[in-house]
């Protein structure tokens, strides 16, 4: 019952951060042009700065990630949830102030210096609270439940965001962040916790051993040296992410050019998005993966991102985004699936350390991915195009998940079944003998 309890928490923890945190998302696009390029549908120097926003953010979650992952296994989950909810709340502060040029320039410095801190890692720790209280069998349906919640909590938020300014939206967001925060403190017990090796008790020379960064390089490294499979669902996961942020990165800029989208617009495709995409992962993922295993289910889900991406990247109309939308339901098996793959590679003390490598690895794609796709989207929506292909970059970004989708097939297969036990055997051929 403690079990359950601690779930729920958990589930609604994770509901209003990413509430908070993702609604938003739609209205980011519009201050963001608004503060740099005004009054205008194009502008090469907004999709720059978002894009030189996510590399220094990659590189730095490169080291960062496994390193709270690691400190989340010897401390518990709890303590180490404290420092992104915090954190997340400032950057929201500043909008929810101002969103004039210069508040947008101070909130564009903070948001890039804490999301090394913050993105993505309430999520990890999340699914390495959920690996700590959840058995293998049940873990790949646990992750994908509490992808639900975050896919409801992204459908909430942008259908409030529909109906706000945006100076209410980024107000209620950081209110809703701080809410976060203390509900977590209040409510969540800990599933891992060690009090005689609480971090105000070590000795400066521990102290130091656990942020010591090539500590965990090596960890890291040992991981992926552990486990031939984890190593797969690591590279994987790498060329997931590079294309599927480079295909965010590019939607909303390729919309914003190609049909007028705005806020509202905006929101109203995100709703559709998310409802497909919790039905998906709170019904259809838990219902399916006990019958076609976490590889399978991966395969489906990366080959559902490739034909969602190219179907965006050929819209000829307004609606077509709406459509693509809708028919991304199975696209969202790809993270709890590769997941719930990585949780089951290692032991029950090192899930934080697990979950914070393979987000490690997601945000160096994040570094190569702006990279390559960002100076494609600035070229194929302005009038400099070398042809008129304004979903250009997005058809690359996949070609990328085609690589991804193809490795999956190839390199994480399903586990051979157990041999049937001695006992079992030897009735079978006892039965065979006596009906001949």
């Amino acid at each position: 019952m403690e079990e359950k309890f601690g779930l729920s928490h958990l589930f609604m923890t994770v509901f209003l951060y990413c509430f908070a945190t993702l609604m938003v998302v739609p209205a980011i696009t519009d201050v963001t042009m608004a503060a740099v390029c005004p009054d205008q549908y194009e502008c090469s120097f907004a999709i720059y700065l978002t894009g030189a926003q996510h590399v220094i953010i990659g590189v730095g979650s490169v080291v960062v990630m496994p390193l709270i992952g690691k400190l989340s296994d010897t401390h518990g989950r709890k303590l180490t949830l404290t420092l992104p909810l915090t954190l997340s709340i400032f950057p929201l502060l500043i909008l929810a102030y101002n969103s004039t040029k210069y508040y947008f320039y101070a909130y564009y410095v903070l948001k890039t210096l804490i999301a090394i801190a913050t993105e993505g890692s309430v999520q990890f720790l999340a699914l390495a609270y959920v690996a700590d209280n959840v058995e293998e069998s049940r873990r790949a349906s646990a992750f994908a439940i509490m992808s639900g919640f975050s896919s409801s909590s992204f459908v909430l938020g942008n259908f409030s965001t529909r109906f706000l300014s945006t100076s209410a939206t980024f107000q209620v967001a950081a209110a809703m962040s701080v809410f976060a925060l203390l509900y977590m403190r209040l409510f969540l017990p800990d599933s891992i916790c060690v009090e005689s090796e609480c971090l105000l008790e070590k000795a400066p020379s521990q102290k130091w051993k656990i942020f010591n960064i090539l500590d965990s390089f090596h960890d890291t490294i040992c991981l992926l040296r552990s486990s031939s499979i984890f190593s797969k669902a690591a590279v994987v996961a790498f060329f997931g992410t590079v294309a599927e942020v480079g295909f965010h990165a590019s939607l909303m800029y390729y919309l914003k050019a190609r049909f007028h989208f705005n806020k509202d617009q905006f929101a109203d495709l995100m709703i559709i998005g998310g409802i497909a995409e919790s039905a998906s992962q709170m019904i259809v993922m838990p219902m399916l993966t006990p019958l076609l295993g976490e590889e399978k289910i991966l395969s489906i889900g990366l080959f559902s991102s490739c034909a969602c991406m190219i179907v965006y990247s050929i819209a000829w109309s307004p609606l077509v985004p709406y459509v693509a939308a809708t028919i991304s339901i199975f696209s969202t098996f790809t993270h709890p699936s590769l997941r719930s793959i990585a949780s089951k590679q290692v032991g029950p003390n090192e899930q934080g350390k697990a979950q914070g490598c393979i987000t490690g690895i997601c945000s160096l794609a994040n570094v190569v991915s702006p990279l390559a796709f960002t100076p494609l989207t600035a070229l194929f929506i302005s009038n400099n195009a070398p042809f008129y292909f304004p979903g250009f970059s997005i058809m690359c970004s996949s070609f990328v998940a085609v690589i991804a989708f193809a490795m999956s097939i190839t390199m994480i297969r399903p586990p051979p079944p157990p041999p049937p036990p001695v006992e079992d055997y030897c009735s079978i051929m006892i039965s065979k003998s006596l009906a001949s």
